[in-house]
C-alpha cells in the first residue's frame, strides 16, 4: 500500500484518470469474469474502492439484469452500473458519453435528454447523472379526490417542463438520480416518491418480503416499458430474474486510500461483507417511537468503526470520530415537511431522520423535504438558503403550486420537484421524498436525488447550514471521512 504522504500527494490528481482506472477496472473484471463478476470485485472511485458482495458468490452477467429487453439498447445494468454501487456516477456517465460519442443507450432520448422530442440534450445526464422522469397528472388521477393544487412552470429552461396533451393530461418534467439497485432489503420504500410502494407498503414485518418483492416486480416492468421503451412486458421468468439477483445484493466502500480495508481491520465492520447479516424489519430503531418490537430509538446508529477511536492511524481515528459525529452532533429541525408543521422545532441528530443501523435510511416509509429542491429564487426561509447556497444545483424546471383544497389552500409552494405530491395528490406532500440508503457513498456522486450535491463536501456544508449544527472545520473532515468509507 502507498505510505500516506505519497498518498496525499496523488489523490487530488486521481480525479484526471478516474475516468480511465474505471474503464479499467471493469474491463478487467469482465474479462476475469468471463460470465460473471467475481465477488467483492475492487473497482476504484476517488476515495479507494468498492465492491458489491452477493449472497450467491458472483454477480451473473447473463441475468436478464444485464439483457436488453427493450427497443433502445438499454439494460437494467446501463444506469445500475456494477462500477458505481449499482447506481450512476458522473463520472462513468461522462467517460461513457465521450467514449461513445453520445451513442450509448444512457443517452437514448426518451429521458436521457432535457425532453423526450426535439433537439438532443444530454447535458443534465452528463453533468449531474440525471434522468428525465416524466409523470402524468390528469386531473381525475386521484380518486376520489382530485388533486388539492394547480401546478404551473415558472421556469423552463428545456421547453418540456409541463406539457398537456390533447385531453388535458399533463406531463411534468422532473430530473432525479437513478436509485442503486443494490441493499434492497433494507428499503421502506421504493422509489424516490415512493409510487411503486402505494399498493404494496413497506410498513409491515409480516408482509415486507412479499410485498418488496411485489413492489421490485413492478418496478422492473415500469422501468422496461418507460426507460428500455420495451414494447411488452418481460416475461415472468425474466422478472423473476431481474428481481432475484437485486435481492442478492449489498454495495458499500471497500477499501479507503488512508484507512485500508474497512472490513475486518482492528475490529472494524465497513464494507459489504457485514451487510447481509446486519438484521432488519420496518420500524427497527425508528426514531419516533413506532418500533414494532418495542424496542427504544438508539441514536447510536452507525457502530461499524467503533473500533478505531482510539487508533494511531489518523484516518482511521478520523473516521471514527466522524462516525459519532453523525450519531450525537445536535442539529435543529425546522420546516421539513413531513417531520415538523408550522414554526415547529425539533432536536435531534443526523440518526433522527437515518435510523436503520448501519444502513441510514428511514425503516419505516417517512418522505421529507429538507429543501434541496426549492429555489433560491423563491425561497424564503434563511436556513434553507444558507444551505442551498453550499450546493451547485443544476438548471431544472421550477414549479408553482398553488393549494386549492385541504389544509393548506391558499398556500403557494415552489420546487423543482412536487415529489410525493405528485402521487398522493395532497398539497401536504409537496417536494417530499425517501431518504436515502447511505452505503456505497463514493461510489455514485452527486449527491442528493437531484445531483444538487458534487460532492461529500457539499452534502456536509448543506446540512452544517441547513440544520445550524456548528461544526467546526475539523468536525467537517472528520463527518466526510466517515462517509466516504460507507
Amino acid at each position: 500500500m502507498l505510505q500516506n504522504k505519497e498518498t496525499r500527494r496523488w489523490v487530488p490528481k486521481a480525479s484526471l484518470i478516474l475516468c480511465l482506472a474505471v474503464l479499467l477496472f471493469s474491463a478487467i473484471g469482465v474479462m476475469l469474469a468471463d460470465v460473471y463478476i467475481r465477488n467483492l470485485l475492487p473497482f476504484i472511485d476517488a476515495n479507494g474502492f468498492s465492491a458489491t458482495n452477493s449472497t450467491t458468490n458472483s454477480i451473473d452477467l447473463s441475468s436478464a439484469f444485464f439483457q436488453s429487453l427493450g427497443t433502445n439498447g438499454r439494460s437494467c445494468g446501463t444506469c445500475h452500473a456494477p462500477s458505481d454501487g449499482f447506481g450512476l456516477s458522473v463520472v462513468d456517465a461522462k467517460f461513457r458519453y465521450f467514449a461513445s460519442h453520445g451513442r450509448d443507450p444512457l443517452f437514448a432520448q426518451v429521458d436521457g435528454s432535457t425532453c423526450p422530442t426535439g433537439p438532443v440534450n444530454n447535458s443534465l445526464v452528463v453533468n449531474n447523472g440525471l434522468i428525465r422522469v416524466g409523470i402524468q397528472v390528469p386531473p381525475n388521477n386521484f380518486d376520489p379526490d382530485p388533486p388539492q393544487y394547480t401546478i404551473t412552470a415558472v421556469q423552463d429552461p428545456y421547453g418540456c417542463a409541463l406539457t398537456t396533451n390533447p385531453q388535458g393530461q399533463q406531463t411534468v418534467s422532473m430530473y432525479r438520480r437513478p436509485l442503486p439497485a443494490t441493499n434492497l432489503g433494507f428499503l421502506s420504500a421504493v422509489m424516490f416518491d415512493g409510487r411503486e410502494s402505494t399498493t404494496y407498503p413497506l410498513n409491515n414485518e409480516q408482509t415486507f418480503s412479499a410485498n418488496l418483492n411485489a413492489d421490485l416486480t413492478q418496478q422492473a416492468i415500469d422501468a422496461t416499458l418507460g426507460h428500455a421503451q420495451a414494447n411488452q412486458p418481460p416475461t415472468p421468468a425474466q422478472l423473476a430474474d431481474i428481481v432475484g439477483l437485486e435481492m442478492e445484493l449489498n454495495s458499500a466502500q471497500l477499501l479507503d486510500f488512508f484507512a485500508g480495508d474497512l472490513y475486518g481491520q482492528n475490529g472494524s465492520q465497513g464494507g459489504p461483507q457485514f451487510l447481509p447479516t446486519q438484521p432488519y424489519y420496518p420500524g427497527i430503531n425508528d426514531s419516533l417511537g413506532g418500533d414494532p418490537h418495542g424496542n427504544q430509538f438508539d441514536p447510536n446508529v452507525f457502530t461499524i468503526y467503533t473500533t478505531w477511536q482510539n487508533s494511531r492511524n489518523r484516518q482511521q481515528a478520523s473516521i471514527a470520530r466522524g462516525e459519532q459525529i453523525f450519531n450525537t452532533q445536535p442539529l435543529t429541525i425546522s420546516d421539513v415537511p413531513g417531520l415538523t408543521t408550522g414554526d415547529q422545532q425539533i432536536s435531534g441528530t443526523c440518526t433522527t431522520c437515518h435510523d436503520t443501523p448501519n444502513v441510514g435510511d428511514h425503516s419505516f416509509p417517512l418522505p421529507l423535504d429538507i429543501g434541496n429542491s426549492r429555489s433560491l429564487a423563491y425561497e424564503t426561509d434563511p436556513n434553507i438558503i444558507a444551505g442551498l447556497k453550499q450546493l451547485q444545483q443544476p438548471l431544472l424546471p421550477v414549479f408553482q403550486l398553488v393549494c386549492t383544497a385541504g389544509p393548506l389552500a391558499g398556500q403557494t409552494f415552489y420546487t423543482a420537484d412536487p415529489g410525493k405530491a405528485l402521487i398522493s395528490g395532497q398539497c401536504s406532500d409537496i417536494g417530499r421524498g425517501k431518504g436515502l440508503i447511505l452505503r456505497g457513498l463514493a461510489s455514485r456522486a452527486p449527491y442528493f436525488h437531484n445531483g444538487a450535491a458534487a460532492n461529500l463536501s457539499q452534502v456536509v456544508n448543506f446540512y452544517n447550514q441547513r440544520f445550524q449544527m456548528g461544526l467546526s472545520a475539523q468536525q467537517v473532515r472528520d463527518l466526510i471521512n466517515f462517509l466516504q468509507t460507507l
